[in-house]
């Protein structure tokens, strides 16, 4: 049951397909309720009719046949649900007319018919029908509409709650021919048509549905796909805009969005690139002019500012080239990429540890990867001495821990080092700091991947956790 309740949560044409469904059942239902009290009144109403039918020709077959007959007559004309008996003339209370029913049912039909005619199911009243049962809800009654032509003088009467009716015909004799029905008339759903229509149209309304909902969907999950891998840093063809006109629109918003977004990042990064090719110039001039002045201790300062200013211009420009990489991508061994990164440094004397884990297929830019757990590892070993990598695989995502024991970062720049050119150490010094763009570009490179870097404390030391998408 979770399953499917999980199921029905994550899926659009399950859930309005369930919600159509549940529409039409409460609507079939109401209309039954409504309906049900007509049901039942036309049911007694056709029962009455065929009461009235079957006495009016008894009554004329009674008359014209010969006295020693109109026993047999009588008693080969009763059924399962009707009796037939004749009385003198002589008016009769509703009461003991309705106990005469009665007790006309209480003989079983078998007993009424020769032996030749003689059936197996003999009828017998159910045992809730009593004496007293037939005596609930008697009332004398009128013609219902439709029924045949009786005479005038004829009584019609209700019992047993509206179950059982009776029909007095007076006859040329003066005597009387009674005619008795009962039937307990509770009316089935399951003998009605609306299983069956509702059936076909919870069938018909299903296919409408799930076309319906399948061609509103269809266009939905390609801009998911889309959203994912335009967020993953992919390349993403334009979509095909089809379906609804509100599907339509948000698929011509969607490709707008994307084409704007590549136009910006590539109007900025010539921008950058055209600042950076105009800095070298200036830059190359202030050196060559550096280089003339007498005073030793002032022209290495100079020449330290200016190697300072051109390593930041050239770290800048790679930040921005960094953002608009061209490099593919491509499904590889994550396990395998970290392990080797976590080699080459430890070959060259960094004190690093790779925990083994199994084998992992991802899709990602393997170079850029790369660069970030290369970038987190030396942080590690400069400021905490040492570094331990992992993998850690979870339900929806994949994790990169980089993990040392070293004095950590406190939590209020926890966020504040990932923005450019911001150090903690106030020494500016590039031999102890570096520039300062290292974590920009990382996490850079993984909210390409739709990732992201998240640096938490430990006891002691620091854990920095790529977070790519699983």
């Amino acid at each position: 049951m979770r399953h499917l309740f999980g199921f029905w949560q994550k899926s659009l044409t399950a859930q309005l397909l369930s919600w159509m469904l549940i529409a039409l059942f409460a609507s079939q239902a109401i209309g039954l309720v409504i309906m049900w009290d007509y049901l039942q009144a036309d049911l007694r109403a056709s029962a009455r009719a065929e009461l009235s039918n079957r006495a009016a020709a008894v009554s004329r077959l009674v008359e014209t046949a010969p006295d020693e007959l109109r026993y047999d007559l009588i008693r080969i004309s009763s059924t399962d649900t009707s009796r037939f008996w004749i009385s003198d003339g002589r008016p009769v209370a509703l009461d003991q007319w309705v106990q005469q029913a009665f007790a006309q049912f209480q003989i079983p039909l078998s007993e009424m018919l020769s032996d030749e005619d003689r059936v197996d199911n003999a009828n017998r009243l159910p045992a809730s029908a009593d004496a007293q049962y037939f005596l609930d809800g008697a009332t004398w009654t009128m013609p219902a509409a439709g029924q045949a032509e009786l005479p005038v003088m004829a009584r019609y009467l209700d019992y047993a709650k509206r179950s059982g009716a009776g029909v007095i015909v007076p006859l040329d004799d003066g005597q009387v021919l009674n005619a008795a029905f009962y039937k307990a008339i509770n009316p089935s759903i399951w003998r009605t048509h609306l299983p069956l229509s509702l059936t076909l149209t919870a069938i018909l309304v299903s296919l409408v549905g799930v076309l319906t909902i399948r061609r509103i969907a269809s266009p939905l999950r390609q801009l998911t796909q889309a959203a994912e891998t335009l967020g993953r840093g992919e390349p993403v063809s334009p979509l095909r805009e089809s379906g609804p006109e509100d599907i339509r629109r948000m698929t011509i918003a969607f490709n707008s969005m994307q084409e704007r977004l590549h136009r910006f990042v590539a109007d900025r990064t010539r921008m950058l690139a055209a600042i950076g090719h105009d800095l070298r110039t200036p830059l190359t001039t202030l050196r060559l002019r550096a280089e003339l002045v007498e005073d030793a201790e002032l022209q290495e300062r100079m020449l330290d500012t200016i190697d300072e200013m051109q390593a930041m211009t050239e770290s800048t420009l790679s930040l921005a080239r960094q953002e608009t990489s061209a490099e593919q991508t491509r499904t590889i061994d994550l396990s395998a990429l970290v392990e080797s990164v976590c080699d080459d440094l430890a070959e060259l004397g960094q004190p690093v540890r790779f925990l083994p884990s199994e084998r992992l297929n991802y899709r990602c830019r393997p170079e850029g990867l790369r660069r970030v757990i290369r970038n987190l590892i030396e942080n590690a070993v400069r400021y905490a001495g040492g570094a331990e990598v992992r993998l850690v695989v979870e339900a929806s995502t994949v994790k990169i821990l980089v993990e040392d024991d070293g004095p950590g970062i406190p939590l209020d720049s926890v966020e504040e080092v990932f923005a450019p050119f911001f150090r903690l150490e106030s020494s500016r010094s590039r031999e102890t700091g570096g520039i300062g763009l290292g974590l920009s570009i990382a996490r850079a490179i993984a909210r390409q991947h739709g990732g992201d870097i998240i640096l938490s404390s430990r006891e002691p030391g620091l854990q920095a956790a790529v977070v790519l998408p699983g």
